[in-house]
């Protein structure tokens, strides 16, 4: 049976705040502890209005001292924002308080703009040294030697699974090379998937972190009681990106009746092929679209995210997506 997660940004919707995206996030993590889901992920991003995730380590052990079962983590962390020895100290502190339940997803964008990078201290050139930071990072969490210099207090020796997250063929790459588990961001950036999956299985290197390949693929899934009613709850997330292309990303707007009516052709065109990995419908096409995701990519894992604007509607969608999933 193929495992189904989570990954959640905690969206901040129009005519709310961040501490509703908290109680939502919460929410929706205990519900899918309860449906069944195996990892529930958490995303850095910055100057995002409509996204309360920014401080993910923190969200991360708010949502992992509310359920109990259901492993928790980022997905991730942008690791050019921060120094390793910082993040394995989080990450140690995290995983000593939930043992067995914490994961750690390490990107390599800034997941921001210039101006935010400067103000986090940490510049868009830290992203070349990412290679480099995996490896300092990858090394606190080994046991400490005598006369070790600097290690994370907690964090050495405790076991955190390291993820490597990716939308083009370098985090492929690296994964392989250094025999960890790969995510790749189909949920919004699908055009290198097939190359960088194929790579990945094809170069994978054994570790002691893992002796077998192991890739999961983001899929957007949107579900509701009939096709017509999840289109129109999508139109939320087609709305953002196209908000975001224009430079105004805003708070997470409500749906509407005709998207044909928002965006540009030039704007359709890009935003469906950024949102390709989607399926969205009642619980006979989600199952299907589902089905067929899984019998054309063959990922180890599924990572689903639905960024609906009513929360009531978003737990709803995540109820039939788990149905769906269920003997996969």
């Amino acid at each position: 049976m193929i495992p189904f997660s989570i990954l959640d940004l905690a969206p901040v919707t129009e005519g709310s705040d961040a501490a509703q995206a908290f109680r939502n996030t919460l929410d929706l993590a205990q519900l899918a502890e309860r449906l069944g889901y195996h990892r529930y992920w958490l995303a850095e991003h910055h100057n995002m209005p409509g996204i309360a995730s920014a401080a993910t380590a923190v969200l991360i052990g708010h949502v992992a001292g509310g359920t109990s079962t259901i492993r928790v983590g980022a997905g991730g962390i942008m690791l050019p924002n921060h120094a390793p020895l910082q993040v394995a100290e989080q990450f140690g502190t995290l995983a000593s308080l939930y043992p067995g339940r914490i994961d750690l997803g390490l990107g390599r964008a800034p997941g921001t703009d210039q101006p935010t990078a400067k103000a986090l201290r940490r510049y868009f050139d830290s992203a070349d040294a990412f290679p480099q930071d995996v490896m300092e990072l990858l090394g606190y969490f080994e046991p400490a030697t005598p006369g070790q210099p600097v290690r994370a207090v907690p964090g050495a020796g405790i076991d955190v699974p390291v993820w490597l997250l990716g939308s083009s063929l370098f985090s492929a790459k690296l994964s392989a090379a250094l025999g960890l588990p790969f995510a790749f961001a189909s949920h919004f950036a699908p055009d290198a998937m097939d190359e960088a999956l194929a790579l990945y299985r094809r170069d994978f290197r054994p570790s002691a972190r893992l002796e077998q390949p192991y890739a999961m693929l983001g899929l957007n899934v949107v579900a509701a009681d009939s096709d017509a009613e999840a289109r129109r709850l999508f139109t939320t997330q087609q709305q953002s990106f196209i908000n975001l292309r224009r430079g105004r990303p805003g708070l997470i707007p409500p749906p509407i009746d005709d998207i044909e009516t928002y965006w540009s052709p030039v704007e359709r065109i890009g935003v469906e092929r950024a949102l390709a990995c989607a399926v969205v419908g009642d619980e006979t096409t989600v199952r299907q679209g589902i089905d067929a995701f899984i019998e054309r990519h063959r990922p180890d894992e599924v990572l689903i995210t639905a960024n609906v604007f009513d929360h009531a509607a978003r737990r709803r969608s995540f109820e039939i997506a788990a149905v769906c999933a269920s003997n996969k």
